[in-house]
């Protein structure tokens, strides 16, 4: 039997042994929900010129202004920069125009009445220098970096990648991920049952809290409890895939077959076993090219807190996205914990009127009891040998 190892060494090992899964150029406009492999760099000084933010008139500022103006010319956006020529001329500028070079003041259309040619102020308004207007470089400057590598590609992020002319993207290469579960009694999803089978779940589900991160190129398939069976599917998929994820066949039963197949294929053991609940058959190992292997239990609670607690976050890492910061609650009802065993247990999480993040635990009654689960929003991880919580006890919490 293995020995146990904590849930922190199990996270410190996974981190260990993670490869690379490399970059790929893909078109802007399917970089959205990837990871960026590049620092991104501005292009040129945003905005690129001294750029008007208000529909109405640009003049040239001083002390004494004349309650009077001339019109002498127009400046839309995107054309050419224009000139004021008088002091007590104007011309009219729309927002988003480049500044007419001697302006240094818009004077916004709703502060002036229109009169021929001419554009008075109305009673009282006192402009100030600059007002409404975007400046040169105000917002970065050429060559400032805009992106870190490892930022996840969002719409604002979008928005500064085609703003800089990026029409394609370097982004971490997707890995090519095969979902495994295993077991006699289990059916497809669209099957009718028979006597003593249920219907498959758990690859679903884990395939699922990976696609809600971008981690898309997945393919599922089932082995049944068959020594041959279950060598032949591994070694078929170790030769095609970066990453294997299973469910079931891992714990220490006689028709568990997962690990003596995965020690025959030369797929070396990192650990087996972790001092947790649920959750406390996982076994991870790394395959004879780098292929990263997740043997996680079969019952479905266990099955998804692995997944969401170590997989996930594991591929994302090995992806190059920048690690962020654990999220944490507040327990709103007392809690025992385990004394030897990290405990993770599902909550039902809400806001309360402080704004503070409260959790409301949700325990399954076993860890083959996920009826409860679409109640909840992720788990709580509780550490071991510190009797009852109470509440308002802070927890870190990971979220489906």
């Amino acid at each position: 039997m293995s020995e146990l190892i904590s849930v922190a060494q199990a996270e410190s090992l996974i981190a260990e042994h993670l490869p690379s899964f490399g970059s790929e150029q893909v078109p802007l406009h399917q970089a959205a929900g990837r990871i960026l492999r590049q620092p991104v760099y501005a292009e040129h000084d945003h905005p690129p010129f001294d750029r008007v933010m208000m529909d109405g008139i640009a003049i040239r500022w001083h002390e004494a202004l004349p309650g009077e103006f001339t019109l002498t010319g127009v400046q839309l956006a995107g054309m050419a920069m224009q000139v004021l020529v008088a002091g007590d001329a104007c011309i009219e500028v729309t927002t988003g125009a480049m500044l007419p070079a001697g302006c240094d003041c818009v004077i916004p259309v709703e502060q002036t009445k229109r009169e021929g040619d001419m554009y008075r102020l109305a009673n009282g308004y006192q402009p100030a220098r600059g007002q409404f207007i975007h400046s040169r470089g105000s917002d970065c400057v050429a060559g400032e970096q805009l992106l870190d590598a490892g930022t996840r590609i969002g719409a604002p992020e979008i928005a500064l990648l085609a703003a800089n002319g990026f029409a394609r993207v370097e982004v971490a290469a997707m890995p090519s991920i095969a979902i495994v579960s295993t077991g006699d009694e289990l059916v497809d999803v669209g099957s009718s049952l028979g006597e003593g089978q249920i219907r498959r779940s758990n690859d679903i589900a884990v395939a699922t809290a990976l696609r809600l991160h971008g981690i898309e190129r997945i393919v599922m398939e089932h082995v049944t409890d068959d020594e041959q069976a279950t060598r032949h599917a591994l070694a078929r998929l170790l030769a095609t895939h970066d990453v294997l994820i299973l469910s079931g066949g891992v714990s220490m039963g006689q028709r568990d077959y997962v690990p003596a197949a995965l020690e025959a294929l030369d797929v070396r053991r990192v650990f087996h076993r972790i001092a947790q609940k649920p959750g406390k058959p996982m076994w991870f190992g790394m395959g004879p090219r780098q292929q990263c292997v997740f043997a996680l239990p079969g019952n479905p609670v266990s099955a998804l807190v692995c997944a969401v607690r170590y997989v996930r976050p594991a591929l994302l890492a090995a992806m190059g996205m920048t690690a962020t910061p654990v999220e944490k609650v507040c327990l709103n009802a007392s809690m025992d914990t385990h004394a030897m065993l990290t405990s993770f247990v599902p909550p039902h999480v809400h806001t309360d009127a402080l704004g503070l993040t409260m959790a409301h635990p949700v325990p399954s009654r076993t860890s083959g009891d996920f009826s409860s689960l679409p109640r909840t929003h992720g788990v709580l991880q509780l550490p071991p040998g510190l009797g009852p919580l109470p509440a308002g006890t802070v927890a870190a919490f990971y979220r489906w």
